[in-house]
């Protein structure tokens, strides 16, 4: 690969300019950046083609790296951080407790307050403290989809805004609960930063002790959800959606405990994103009749 070798503090005022191959990742040490340059163009130097990094799936939230599942060997991670360029990576091997702290070890930087956008909204969070899951996108924009405005929707776990943020978006009026002190602040922080305060009422505290008359639309968004539905349908009426998530197939547990509540109603299955092995993250559409 042909480079020029530049100051990084001067990459941003040089990225545009015409030698600059932009199909290229721009290659970073220390305080020096190795810029692609184009066919016909002059360059200093020459360096070998980078590989590609092959080790463990993350995710990106701003300059925040976020490892799952195995952690990367020491030469994986010197790879990563040469072909990102971040200034903090974290592996996050699981989440713990009703409050879904991630259990986080630092492999390189510094921990801090991240924000990106995804699919038109705005998120800050520091990814150590609190989880967060672009896999599920998708369902995001889903959901999206399916509110319609002036609908009453409950979201019993909130966290930092995953699902009440898109369904206010889309018009909904949401009663936004979230038990974590931690994830209700960034909670907070979201709705004020996407300009929805007049479609969100957030509440600090347990789910089972917040929900408050009957809504439209209730979002269950916790692998443990199926064991909390049947609070969730003591604020339901015929017409009344719930959207449960849940690990694995959950079907038969979610059908019994409608049922055994008095409810005729009409369920379908969505699958979210492969979970490990050959278990899925599911969503169960439950529509009371």
């Amino acid at each position: 690969m042909k480079i020029r070798k530049i100051s990084k503090r001067s990459l941003p005022n040089r990225a545009s300019e015409p030698w600059v191959d932009t199909t290229r990742r721009v290659y970073c040490e220390g305080e020096y950046a190795f810029v692609p340059v184009k066919e016909g163009y002059p360059f200093e130097d020459e360096i070998p083609d980078r590989r590609p990094y092959d080790g463990p799936g993350y995710q990106r939230m701003g300059d925040t790296l976020l490892l799952h599942g195995d952690a990367p060997t020491a030469d994986q991670l010197a790879a990563l951080i040469a072909w990102e360029n971040p200034s903090c990576v974290l592996h996050a091997a699981a989440h713990e407790g009703v409050m879904r702290t991630p259990k986080a070890d630092v492999l390189f930087g510094q921990p801090h307050d991240v924000t990106f956008r995804e699919a038109g909204i705005t998120y800050t969070l520091d990814p150590s403290q609190v989880m967060f899951s672009q896999g599920n996108r998708g369902e995001k924009l889903r959901l999206r989809s399916l509110v319609r405005p002036g609908e009453r929707i409950a979201d019993m776990f909130a966290g930092i805004g995953y699902f009440t943020l898109s369904a206010a978006l889309a018009g909904g009026d949401v009663h936004a609960v979230e038990i974590n002190p931690v994830s209700f602040a960034y909670l907070q922080k979201n709705i004020e930063a996407n300009g929805l305060a007049g479609r969100v009422i957030p509440e600090l505290g347990d789910c089972r002790e917040k929900l408050t008359g009957i809504y439209d639309r209730i979002l269950m968004g916790h692998f443990e959800a199926p064991a909390f539905l049947e609070n969730a349908l003591n604020h339901a009426e015929p017409g009344t959606v719930l959207h449960v998530h849940g690990i694995g197939d959950r079907k038969n547990e979610i059908s019994e405990t409608v049922e055994g509540a008095g409810f005729t109603y009409v369920i379908s299955e969505h699958k979210v994103k492969k979970y490990a092995g050959r278990l899925w993250h599911s969503v169960w559409d439950v529509k009371l009749v």
